[in-house]
């Protein structure tokens, strides 16, 4: 036996305070998926219309966001294979086609979401069109995939992490301003609903959760950022992606409490309040044009981040399904036109972030129950292949997703 695998061999001891930092990072980018201008229109709308009736909602959209995001870095690290390559080894030619083309266009109502985000708050901000707040929201993205592009990886996670930062600030600032009621928040703790339109948008919020391309994606970054190891290293790996998306998941779920919270405190009762424009508004009257100001830059930054990390995901996709690469900048091109042709049409910028978030829970199951069968695989993840309770989790958290997914384009097209 040489000395290097008895090394690897040995109990791994928990990373260093210092050596743990420098190994986040990918979930911090998986996690821009969670605070999208998506999530702002339904956590929005639940606070404004039933208060903190749906707490309990957001609590479980983030535990189930954790152990999705945890199997898909678990996922690159031990295989050496991003989510897609796994699944293109296992498919027939045409069956790699056909999963490409519905991501592909999971990938187009991602974009739809987060360029109609960002050009609603240049909206907001600078009373610009909407349709050249998207041209300026896709321009932006592309300067910040070209810093990808050349500076790599960590650059880029530096850059997302400091965006999901003014996110937080946006959308937390009110919070000390006016401070919602505890007795209030632990109330809304207790899982219940309060009529058709309630399930409605806890479908909204919590089968919309878990993104598609986020899961797609955060395997290839953490494999890209830390390459493929065995023994030690790995064990050590595996232990600091733990505490990356434990507070990746943390930081994006108080901001969506935030956000609800912040609609319930001060916008119930409000008119107008169905949109991200009319909540603007409504905030600006009852906490002042700081905190409004506040709201509009979270939400800029959110469309900004999430519309660079979509098109970072969509290539990642392609080349790991198809082998096929092509450049980024091209790749942000092609999938802003849709979302520019929405916008430059007239259509309720409100509606189209629904009409996206329900198209993007189409994909939700190509997603999840692959990655959760390739890693309860003990031959392809070996030592590390989940455990039975991790498998059941697993599968239970795909079927709550799935069925409300069902449910919420059941209630859309038929209210």
């Amino acid at each position: 036996m040489t000395a290097e695998a008895t090394v690897d061999r040995a109990p791994a001891a928990a990373p260093s305070p210092g050596r743990l930092v420098f190994l986040l990072g990918p979930a911090f980018v998986a996690a821009i998926a969670y605070v999208d201008p998506g999530n702002v229109a339904s956590n929005i709308s639940s606070g404004a219309r039933f208060g903190y009736l749906l707490v309990w909602v957001v609590v479980l959209a983030n535990l189930m966001a954790v152990l999705v995001q945890y199997l898909s870095a678990k996922l690159g690290l031990v295989t050496g294979l991003s989510l897609p390559e796994a699944l293109r080894e296992r498919m027939s030619p045409r069956t790699r086609i056909a999963f490409w083309l519905q991501a592909e266009v999971v990938a187009v109502a991602t974009d739809l979401a987060e360029v109609v985000g960002g050009a609603i708050a240049l909206n907001l901000l600078f009373e610009l069109p909407l349709v050249v707040g998207g041209v300026i929201t896709g321009v932006v993205s592309m300067v910040l995939l070209a810093v990808q592009d050349r500076n790599g990886q960590r650059t880029f996670e530096r850059v997302i992490t400091g965006l999901l930062l003014v996110i937080a600030v946006g959308f937390l600032a009110s919070l000390f301003v006016e401070p919602p009621s505890a007795s209030s928040i632990a109330n809304g703790l207790i899982p219940r609903f309060d009529g058709g339109d309630s399930v409605l948008i806890a479908a909204a919020m919590l089968g919309a959760t878990v993104m598609p391309h986020a899961v797609y994606l955060h395997s290839g970054l953490v494999r890209d950022r830390h390459g493929h190891h065995t023994g030690r290293r790995l064990k050590d790996l595996l232990r600091a992606t733990k505490f990356d998306v434990g507070l990746a998941m943390l930081l994006a779920g108080a901001v969506n409490l935030g956000m609800l919270l912040l609609a319930a405190t001060n916008l119930q009762g409000h008119d107008g309040v169905d949109s991200i424009a009319g909540a603007h508004a409504a905030v600006g009257q009852a906490l002042g044009p700081g905190i409004a100001l506040f709201l509009a830059i979270g939400l800029l930054a959110s469309g900004l981040a999430s519309t660079s990390v979509g098109a970072y995901a969509g290539a990642m996709i392609m080349q790991g399904l198809l082998r096929k690469r092509i450049p980024l900048l091209l790749r942000r091109v092609v999938t802003l036109i849709p979302a520019l042709v929405v916008l430059a049409a007239g259509a309720d910028p409100s509606q189209a972030l629904v009409v996206s978030q329900v198209v993007l829970s189409f994909g939700i199951p190509f997603a999840l129950a692959p990655l959760i069968r390739l890693t309860s695989d003990d031959g392809l993840m070996g030592e590390d292949v989940n455990s039975r309770l991790t498998t059941t989790l697993g599968w239970l958290v795909a079927a709550v997703i799935i069925v409300l997914n069902v449910a919420l384009i059941v209630l859309t097209f038929s209210g």
